[in-house]
Parts: C-alpha cells; sequence; structure tokens
C-alpha cells in the first residue's frame, strides 16, 4: 500500500506534496476572544505538519468583523494583531516542511443575530436572498410558533464591497501571514453557497434567477482574489448537496455545473477544487440516494481535486489510485496529530471525541492527542 498514490508527491499550486492526505479545515475556536489565534493554534498546526510535505487547509477564518457572527473565538484575517499571530502559525508549519492555506469565511444567513450584535450593533443579518435557513428542533420549540428571523439581501453595493474584503484577505493571508495560498469557502450554506443554492437565493437581479447569475458572486470573488495573489494559489470549496444550513429542494446540477465550467474556462492555472461527498452533513454522517459529485467530475476532469467526507484508510487508498484525488481528512486529524504516518503504516487510529471538538481556548480534545510510536510495524 505504501506504493499507493496515496502517498506519493504531488504539485499543488506553488509547492509540491509528499502525499495526497490534506487536512480539512475544522473550526475548533481556540482562538481568543478579539477572533486572534493563539499558542494553543500555533501547537495544534505545527503537531498536524510534522509528516513533512503535508498540506494543510486552515480552519475558516473570517475575511472582516462583519463577516462573522457565530463565536468571538473564531479566527480572522483583518487586523495585523490577526496577521501576525497567523504568521507564527505558518512559520511552525513551515518550519516541519509542510504547507498551509488559509480558508476565507463568510457567514451570512449562518450566523447568529444575537453573536452579531454583539460584534457590533450596526451589524446586519444579511444574505443573498430573503429566505431564513431551517430551524433546528429546539429552536422550532423556543420559537413558539413565531416565523423565524429573515435576513435582509445584500445590495449590489455590498455584493462589491464583499469581493474586495476577500480579496485583501487573501493578500492578508499571502503576502503578510505567510500562507502558501488561499481556500475560497463557497459550502455548507454560508455566504457564497447561500447565492449559489436556489433554496436560499431567491433574487431576479443579476445575481439571482439564473445558473449564469447565482454563480456571478462566486466567480467575482475568485477572479477578485485570483488576482491577488495568482490563481494558482487559489482552492474552492464546494458542497453542491444538502448541508446543515441549506433549505431542502436544491437541484445543484444546473448552478454547480455552470460554475465549474465558468470556472475552468476563466481561469485555466486554478488551484483546486475541495468538494465534499454528499454523505456527509456538516459533521454528521448521512445516507445518500441518488446524490454524486460525479457530474462536476466530468467537468473537471485532468485537474486537481480534493475529495472530503467521512473517508477510511480503505477508501482513501481506492479513491487516490482510481480518480488521482487528494483525500482530506478532519475529524481523525483531531485525534491523530501524526495522520499521514498513521495511514501510511497502518497504524490503528485514535478515536476522536466530538463532545470536546468546540471547548473554547482549551487544549482539551484539542492538544493532548499524541502521536502514534512509529516504530510499530504496521498492522497486518
Amino acid at each position: 500500500m505504501a506504493t499507493s498514490k496515496l502517498f506519493q508527491p504531488i504539485q499543488v499550486g506553488t509547492v509540491t506534496l509528499q502525499h495526497r492526505v490534506v487536512m480539512a479545515p475544522l473550526a475548533r475556536f481556540r482562538g481568543n476572544s478579539n477572533h486572534t489565534p493563539t499558542d494553543l493554534v500555533v501547537e495544534h498546526y505545527s503537531a498536524r505538519s510534522s509528516g513533512p510535505g503535508t498540506l494543510i487547509i486552515s480552519e475558516a477564518t473570517f475575511i472582516a468583523q462583519k463577516a462573522s457572527g457565530n463565536s468571538f473565538n473564531a479566527p480572522g484575517i483583518w487586523s495585523d494583531e490577526q496577521v501576525v499571530a497567523w504568521k507564527k502559525v505558518t512559520d511552525a508549519v513551515h518550519a516541519k516542511g509542510s504547507f498551509m492555506y488559509s480558508q476565507l469565511w463568510a457567514l451570512g444567513r449562518g450566523a447568529s443575530i444575537e453573536q452579531l450584535k454583539r460584534e457590533d450593533p450596526s451589524f446586519e443579518y444579511v444574505s443573498a436572498g430573503d429566505i431564513p435557513p431551517p430551524r433546528k428542533p429546539q429552536q422550532q420549540q423556543e420559537a413558539n410558533g413565531d416565523d423565524p428571523p429573515r435576513p435582509r439581501p445584500l445590495t449590489k453595493a455590498e455584493i462589491a464591497e464583499y469581493v474586495q474584503l476577500y480579496a485583501t484577505a487573501a493578500r492578508n493571508a499571502v503576502e503578510r501571514a505567510g500562507f502558501d495560498g488561499v481556500e475560497i469557502y463557497g459550502a455548507n450554506g454560508y455566504l457564497l453557497d447561500q447565492f449559489l443554492k436556489e433554496t436560499s437565493n431567491n433574487r431576479m437581479d443579476e445575481y439571482g434567477g439564473s445558473p449564469e447569475n447565482n454563480a456571478r458572486f462566486v466567480l467575482d470573488v475568485v477572479a477578485a482574489v485570483s488576482a491577488a495573489v495568482g490563481e494558482e494559489r487559489v482552492g474552492l470549496r464546494l458542497t453542491p448537496w444538502l448541508t446543515s444550513l441549506d433549505n431542502p429542494g436544491n437541484n445543484p446540477i444546473p448552478v454547480f455545473s455552470y460554475l465549474v465550467a465558468e470556472l475552468r474556462r476563466r481561469h485555466p492555472n486554478f488551484g483546486y477544487l475541495h468538494v465534499v461527498e454528499p454523505r456527509v452533513r456538516g459533521s454528521i454522517d448521512r445516507a445518500v440516494e441518488g446524490e454524486s459529485n460525479d457530474f462536476l467530475r466530468t467537468i473537471w476532469a485532468g485537474k486537481l481535486w480534493i475529495s472530503a467526507g467521512g473517508f477510511s484508510r480503505d477508501d482513501a487508498i481506492k479513491q487516490a489510485d482510481e480518480q488521482g484525488e487528494l483525500i482530506a481528512f478532519g475529524r481523525y486529524f483531531t485525534s491523530n496529530p501524526d495522520l499521514p504516518i498513521r495511514l501510511q503504516k497502518n497504524i490503528p487510529l485514535t478515536p476522536y471525541d466530538r463532545e470536546v471538538f468546540y471547548v473554547e481556548e482549551s487544549p482539551v480534545g484539542y492538544n493532548d492527542y499524541l502521536p502514534a510510536d512509529t516504530s510499530l510495524s504496521a498492522a497486518a
């Protein structure tokens, strides 16, 4: 198995990886209350870059304070303090011979209205359209039959502002904080994804109502970020199928087919697509029938593709060997800081504990997992 493509080098943007096991972006809320990475974050990413030539994609990172709204402890990359803190992280990763991309994030209707107002009373609850996200069962009970709050659709001027905020964040990441590239977070029901999905975008202007219009904002962001740092240093993460923040009923094929075809046409040197398999909904595994990302694989054929979504070792080896893809691991990278080595040597994986994934500003469930004794012989 050591000869599997999963454990062979590959070029991503301007860097050469030594294997195709990627650390997926993982929100863990270990920053401080100013959205700034702490020494806990430095330690965490340093430990997970110990297998030289690993690609690490950072946890989702806010492009601006107005783009936040779920936790003060989720990181940003708009302030000088944040940039300096991230530089400590990337320096630690590079010192181990590995590489790091920053995932750029804006919440839209994925924000908590209460948290937005705690950030700044002037911040508004916004989205592509005015459709509220689905409520969780507990939220339904607490609402007592009241209608959910509706987001305000972004104006065209605000959309243009967000495009520039993404570009500025990309420059901060690459030119100032030392990241090797950036991943645009166009997934999981957050702001960019809200424009792509017809069940969250009910606009009838040039940003909604057709595949071309629904994809326009994302393509504008890709163009601006590519101009800022070079398209070969840019990736895009997508979740075509249902996420925990999506209203049901969306047919992703028309919009996402157009988006990916245009991405290929407009940006021939684009870094990669990072696509989540439909069997994963947020952090929950789910049953899937009639859903597949293969329609996008066909459009993107021959170009770099990262797959994510509940892969086992055997699944990852099969996918890498048959499709040539990189495989992103999330939950098991939390509990196995030396995951690429364990996978290559077939060393048993340490189970993760979901209950401590999001303990703010704590090393528990974050930096208390140890690497395996790599002198162990591979399991039979």
